[in-house]
């Protein structure tokens, strides 16, 4: 590595062995030193869930752990990768758009983890659109269609610890278009755009009951795959929907304010 490159921990949560995994780690060999630290198997949507001790194993890009996302990055920074200058989280397999998917996406959970050590951290993911011609599985699996993702993370893995991004943000949540090509939204050889976002506050999850079973629908999938969402400019969705790469800079930890009516209430609370 040459003097000045960052050391960088890469995990994921949807498994060291896929395609967007492999792609966003040939991208960032050109920023700096990239170690491997990621689940052995799919640890989708686990959150910041953590284990008492985990079995690490050998790879060829570092290590293969059996943990979730979160384990990696503590076993990571703590133990298997000293002086770690940025943790990055991807590419993961479909789009961690909107304020409701940060606690429970695995790869933003590891961009989390990685901010109470205060190492700075980005999540990366590809948005996939779902619809009848097109099947998640085969777009997934195709290390092509992540280069605009893995471009973006590259350049940000580059200039953002330089430019004084972090002293701002904890963690940037990027999402990306797929590349261009026949179910993209960018022609052959475009490149999307970055675009400064916020999280979206659109919810529409919806269950429906059919005798002791009740099946749990995002119903914002449905939309974004036709265009038609009710997201405003300026958030992550709709940035993504418009063939942009949405980057949107957040902290942790979680805060709230002093507020009369819960002041009121610790004051009258019987003893």
């Amino acid at each position: 590595m040459d003097e000045g490159e960052p050391t960088i921990l890469l995990t994921n949560d949807d498994g060291i062995e896929t395609a967007g995994f492999r792609a966003l780690y040939d991208a960032l060999t050109d920023v700096g030193d990239v170690i491997a630290v990621a689940p052995d198997s799919d640890q989708s949507a686990v959150g910041r869930a953590l284990s008492e001790s985990v079995t690490v194993t050998d790879h060829e890009l570092g290590y293969a752990v059996a943990g979730t996302p979160a384990d990696c990055v503590v076993a990571g920074v703590e133990a298997l990768v000293p002086d770690v200058d940025l943790v990055v989280a991807g590419c993961n397999d479909g789009a961690n758009l909107g304020a409701y998917v940060l606690g429970r996406s695995g790869t933003v959970s590891a961009a989390v983890e990685a901010a109470f050590f205060g190492v700075p951290a980005i999540a990366v993911s590809m948005y996939i659109p779902v619809r009848e011609d097109i099947t998640f599985e085969s777009i997934s699996a195709e290390y092509d269609a992540y280069s605009e993702a893995t471009r973006a993370a590259a350049y940000l893995a580059e200039h953002a610890l330089g430019a004084g991004v972090f002293d701002h943000a904890d963690y940037l949540n990027v999402n990306a278009p797929m590349a261009g090509g026949e179910y993209g939204p960018l022609e052959d050889g475009e490149h999307a755009p970055l675009a400064i976002t916020e999280p979206s506050k659109v919810y529409q999850m919806d269950a429906v009951r059919d005798g002791e079973q009740v099946q749990l629908y995002d119903r914002i999938w449905e939309r974004m795959a036709e265009g038609d969402i009710p997201d405003a400019n300026g958030t992550d969705r709709r940035a993504v929907v418009d063939g942009k790469i949405s980057v949107s800079p957040l902290a942790v930890p979680h805060t709230s304010e002093h507020h009369e009516a819960l002041d009121a209430l610790a004051e009258t609370y019987p003893v």
